[in-house]
């Protein structure tokens, strides 16, 4: 296991690695690499290989393939001169995709009426069905044909292609109504995705299962934001965040500095759009009468560095300093993973936002008696007595006026927070700075 926050390397100009941490090196040898070589992560060059030809740092979100565990992580890559340095944070570890252990000899799952295997371009590689139930399917004349000339995908009730949706998130998926083709008979479909050797998409393996017509509800909009809605904005956002980058990095040539400005401000909205997107997701999730979360066990400790680590780059380009403090000590708590980093990431960033130039963002833990704290505090300007519970209010911030975000992100996190049995509080005063308190049961 590689320890966070981070660990870095540099790369020449023509991928070769040539300095690494003890990390870096470790992993990097495990892929079949080594100083002086070819960086061995192809997603890794890939990224170092944009930044150089961008001449601008670049980050993203990495998997990199380490033994039998994949390495879900956050990389940096800022060229300098004719090299590229990376900075990668490790924001989780989950055990690397496995061979399907279906064979032609292994039956189907009991709960499944037949199970199948699909390359990254979706053609089946194999196909298993239950006696009585081939519904006119021949497995050996589908192999080698694309899915959908088998069965037609169908919209679930959100109006979700759930198996669509998977391949662009490189995750599982489940209840996803489909028809066949030949017989016009109702499956539903449940997959476990395949990810190639770097890191990208390679597959399905899944299965199917009978269902009646009347049990497949016509597709429907609903809620305030649904996923397919999600999906329909975010893609056409993301090209034009992709292409305004593009033009103010002058890849294509020089362009008027003004020019290049607009293409700055283009970008910066989209990103702005997106995050939204992402608020406006949260919330149909966290307002249905059923969200839950999961008690994983966490480290709050843990999360804290880990939270810092991805905000870094951002304070350095806003000339504050985020003082970590003694967060060594492992600080148990009740509470998922996933959403406890979602709101610290909300927590530190918005104290970066509205820090001066040349501040200081404190981060510290507490324990006491039976609950866990970590503290979040600012040198900004303050919030009013008055605005403190306003802001935790949906679509509400102290001044409207000042660039920032939607007014989601602490409504969201004192409802994650409530939802893992802890709380979120803000103590402040004007010219004071802020102060804001996550509170989670102790583990």
């Amino acid at each position: 296991m590689i320890d966070v926050p981070a660990f870095t390397a540099r790369l020449d100009g023509s991928d070769r690695l040539i300095e690494a941490d003890a990390r870096f090196a470790a992993l990097n040898e495990r892929a079949g690499g080594a100083v002086g070589r070819p960086l061995a992560a192809p997603p890794l060059a890939a990224l170092g290989r944009l930044a150089r030809r961008l001449g601008i740092p670049v980050a993203r979100a990495v998997t990199i393939a380490d033994a039998d565990q994949d390495l879900d992580c956050w990389v940096h890559a800022s060229p300098a001169a004719e090299d590229v340095v990376l900075a990668i944070s490790l924001i989780r570890e989950r055990p690397a995709w496995q061979p399907s252990p279906f064979s032609g000899t292994v039956p189907p799952p009991p709960d499944g009426d037949w199970t199948w295997e699909v390359d990254a371009h979706l053609r089946i590689q194999q196909l298993l069905i239950a006696a009585g139930v081939c519904h006119g399917v021949d497995p050996v004349t589908a192999l080698g044909q694309p899915l959908t000339k088998l069965l037609s995908l169908q919209s679930n009730p959100d109006g979700v292609v759930p198996l669509l949706e998977a391949v662009a998130s490189l995750d599982d998926f489940s209840n996803q109504p489909a028809v066949l083709n030949g017989s016009g008979a109702q499956v539903m479909l449940a997959g476990h995705v395949r990810l190639d050797r770097g890191g990208g998409f390679g597959g399905f393996v899944g299965a199917a299962y009978h269902h009646k017509l009347s049990t497949l509800p016509d597709p429907r909009i609903g809620g305030l934001f649904n996923h397919r809605l999600d999906t329909i904005l975010r893609r056409p956002l993301g090209q034009i965040v992709a292409n305004a980058d593009s033009i103010n990095a002058g890849v294509d040539g020089d362009i008027d500095s003004q020019y290049a400005d607009y293409a700055a401000d283009i970008a910066s909205a989209g990103r702005h759009l997106m995050g939204l997107i992402d608020d406006l997701s949260d919330i149909e999730a966290i307002e249905r009468e059923d969200f839950t979360v999961e008690d994983e066990g966490i480290d709050l400790a843990d999360v804290t560095r880990r939270a810092a680590g991805l905000l870094s780059v951002r304070a350095a380009n806003a000339g504050v300093t985020i003082d970590r403090g003694d967060l060594d000590s492992a600080m148990p708590a009740h509470g998922e993973f996933r959403r406890t980093l979602q709101i610290m990431v909300n927590l530190i960033g918005n104290a970066v936002r509205y820090s001066p130039r040349d501040a200081i963002v404190w981060l510290r833990l507490q324990r006491d008696s039976d609950r866990v704290y970590a503290i979040v505090a600012d040198q900004g300007k303050g919030i009013a007595l008055d605005d403190q519970e306003r802001i935790f209010a949906k679509f509400e911030r102290v001044d409207p006026g000042e660039p920032g975000g939607s007014g989601l992100g602490l409504y969201i996190a004192r409802r994650l927070a409530h939802a893992m049995g802890g709380d979120l509080t803000v103590d402040s005063a004007p010219g004071e700075g802020a102060r804001f308190v996550l509170s989670l049961p102790a583990a």
